[in-house]
């Protein structure tokens, strides 16, 4: 079972470390970001389950960055961990959007207890996601989007149905004409070739973002088939 990802972005050191210690105890895999700036550029590209966030952060106000991770993750639960005590800042920090409030001082153990009932929440009335991931690939049918490691590729239709069909059946082998009959509506007018091209051009793509592994494997005289990687 995956580890719920959480991401702190807390610039004092020592509580960084005793609530990591904490909510890796507890089963949550954690990301420290010392300032805003660099989550908020990250969280483009990355998957992220949940956000301790400080209000006073030393390149962004916690409460801009809030606004800002909310346009991109809307459904991203937040808790805002914070010295302030104001009423003022707290209903601020709800009305833009986070889903907790904890002032310091805290308990840790308190802090991963809000973050669980968060995660529980979103998961009761979440949708079904349309994502579908075999390895390091994530397809997004509704949109006809692929990503490989976590980076999106830049694919023409038919690329993307051969890419598809091959992850959606991780290790089995489709042969040359099994392909052209799925992927291509007029497989008469369509050759060996155009498989094999598209296959190259497939691969240089993937090879753009992971040099180091190559998912589409040959099977000499059978066809293709994609690994689970």
């Amino acid at each position: 079972m995956q580890q719920p990802q959480v991401w702190l972005v807390e610039d004092e050191q020592g509580i960084a470390d005793t609530l990591i210690y904490t909510l890796q105890l507890e089963g949550f895999t954690v990301e420290l970001f010392a300032r805003g700036l660099p989550a908020l550029e990250k969280a483009r590209q990355q998957r992220l389950d949940a956000v301790i966030l400080d209000v006073g952060l030393p390149d962004i106000s916690g409460f801009e960055l809030c606004r800002q991770l909310l346009e991109r993750h809307p459904a991203l639960p937040i808790l805002f961990l914070t010295a302030r005590s104001d009423e003022v800042d707290r209903l601020l920090g709800l009305e833009i959007g986070a889903d907790d409030y904890v002032a310091k001082p805290f308990s840790p153990r308190e802090v991963s207890a809000r973050v669980r009932t968060l995660l529980r929440r979103v998961k009761k009335f979440a949708a079904p996601s349309p994502v579908v991931r075999t390895g390091h690939f994530e397809l997004n049918e509704p949109a006809a989007q692929i990503a490989w490691f976590g980076t999106p590729l830049s694919l023409t239709r038919y690329e993307f149905l051969l890419l598809k069909t091959l992850l959606l059946s991780p290790e089995r082998v489709y042969s040359r004409q099994q392909l052209m009959d799925i992927v291509w509506s007029d497989a008469q007018e369509t050759f060996d070739r155009t498989i094999d091209t598209h296959i190259k051009t497939l691969r240089a793509k993937l090879r753009a973002i992971n040099p180091d592994l190559s998912p589409i494997n040959t099977h000499r005289g059978m066809g293709y088939s994609l690994r689970s990687v």
